[in-house]
């Protein structure tokens, strides 16, 4: 497994950062119509993203691993921290906001979640078939 394929594969994550971003920052009008703060959703987005990356960069690692357990480990070790990451920036977006919650921004950060869990499970179980000892 070489670094260029694991690379290589993080382009979609990458993809679905530019590409909600660019969503949420051209259709600011039509979040703020339905009641959704955009910057929720933005910065919601930013932590999603580094999560992932961080989550993605830790299995990159596990990879050169003999032990196939190590791998699942480091798999369900990085959906663990990045809910953990995302937990805590809900609480603090909280204790900020006050009875200012947007619960729209939240429950939008909530499905940028699932997706990029998605994607990033996917993405990775291809790459463990790519490894013969997984």
């Amino acid at each position: 497994m070489t670094n260029n394929s694991v690379s290589r594969s993080f382009r979609p994550l990458i993809l679905l950062f530019v590409i909600t971003t660019a969503l949420f920052l051209t259709n600011r009008a039509w979040f703020n119509q339905r009641d959704v703060n955009v910057d929720v959703l933005i910065i919601g987005n930013l932590t999603l993203f580094a999560a992932t990356a961080v989550s993605f960069f830790l299995f990159s690692r596990s990879l050169g691993s003999k032990n196939p357990q190590a791998i699942v480990r480091t798999v369900y070790g990085g959906v663990f921290s990045k809910m953990m990451i995302c937990l805590v920036a809900v609480f603090i977006y909280i204790s900020i906001a006050g009875k200012g919650v947007n619960k729209a921004g939240i429950f939008g950060c909530m499905f940028l979640y699932l997706l990029y869990t998605t994607i990033e499970v996917v993405i990775l179980m291809k790459l463990s078939k790519q490894k013969k000892n997984v």
